[in-house]
């Protein structure tokens, strides 16, 4: 499978080149967590993100990129994106889907879901951001473009992210 993911993350990476997209990509100690990232972030300039894979009971998947420094509200996200309830995806349905293991969610993973299974999710809060830091497939390395970029990226692939405000009003708390 490590052989696999090289492939699929050398691939992923040419497709980049092709398409003329700048990205840069950063070497490091693996992080699986925004805490354990922390260290990481300081010396990488752009927003930092959390992926969350996300999924409901009638079995749809999404994958939820947002700003590192925001909580997470699945319930406000599940109002936003027309789910009843939303829960944390299972590992194999990761794997199965986006080619990625737990830690490593990004996405860019969406290179891998050719059956258009899973939904990308962008926070809106990102897009005034300019760059962005992204996993390229593993979290051993993290992966800086355009904000602009990922967006025609994901498109470009069919996978097309919705761009919605996934932090509730403060006011409606």
């Amino acid at each position: 499978m490590a052989a696999n993911r090289h492939e699929r993350e050398a691939a992923l990476l040419a497709d980049l080149d092709s398409a003329g997209t700048a990205f840069r990509v950063f070497e490091h100690e693996a992080t699986a967590t925004v805490a354990e990232s922390a260290a990481v972030k300081a010396h990488i300039a752009g927003a930092h993100t959390k992926n969350l894979f996300l999924t409901d009971r009638r079995g749809r998947f999404w994958l939820v990129t947002m700003p590192a420094e925001e909580r997470a509200d699945l319930k406000f996200m599940a109002s936003r994106l027309g789910a009843p309830r939303l829960s944390f995806g299972k590992a194999e349905d990761m794997v199965a889907l986006l080619g990625v293991v737990p830690g490593s969610v990004t996405p860019l993973a969406a290179f891998n879901d050719t059956e258009g299974c899973v939904q990308v999710v962008l926070d809106a809060a990102l897009a005034p951001r300019g760059t962005i830091n992204i996993h390229p497939l593993r979290n051993t390395a993290t992966l800086s473009l355009q904000t602009a970029d990922l967006v025609a990226t994901l498109t470009r692939w069919n996978h097309a992210p919705q761009v919605l405000t996934l932090k509730p009003d403060q006011t409606s708390r």
